[in-house]
């Protein structure tokens, strides 16, 4: 087997994956982006295996593998985050991620520092108290 082909294979996934994570603004791209860099760092591992004979058999499988488990996990992680920012801002959008800013109060938090509750009323008491 001649190992050049999937070393640039590799190297062009992994090209495109970095251009992917630096040029995208959509963060559900960008997260496809880096498992793209992940599956090609899975195609090094493999064909770095299968070409070189280490002290270690299958090593370069096993840590595959591991690789795989991890992205498995970001891709869990990064959605549920992704998920989130869509829910409180309305867009993915990357550039448009305030990191600097507090973030705003959430309705459950507003009802408990008293905003939200109608003149006259309040909130720890039922409406049938009143």
């Amino acid at each position: 087997m001649r190992p050049v082909i999937p070393y640039v294979t590799a190297a062009l996934l992994f090209g495109l994956g970095v251009y992917g994570v630096l040029r995208r603004r959509n963060a559900v791209l960008v997260l496809m982006a880096v498992e793209l860099m992940l599956n090609a760092v899975n195609l090094i591992l493999v064909t770095a295996d299968t070409t070189a004979k280490a002290a270690l058999p299958h090593g370069g499988q096993v840590f595959a593998l591991f690789v795989i488990v991890l992205a498995a996990a970001e891709i869990g992680v990064g959605l549920a985050i992704v998920l989130q920012l869509y829910r409180l801002r309305a867009s993915v959008a990357v550039d448009e991620v305030p990191l600097t800013e507090a973030p705003a109060l959430v309705p459950a938090e507003r009802l408990a520092a008293g905003a939200g509750v109608p003149s006259g009323g309040h909130a720890d008491r039922p409406e049938g108290d009143r």
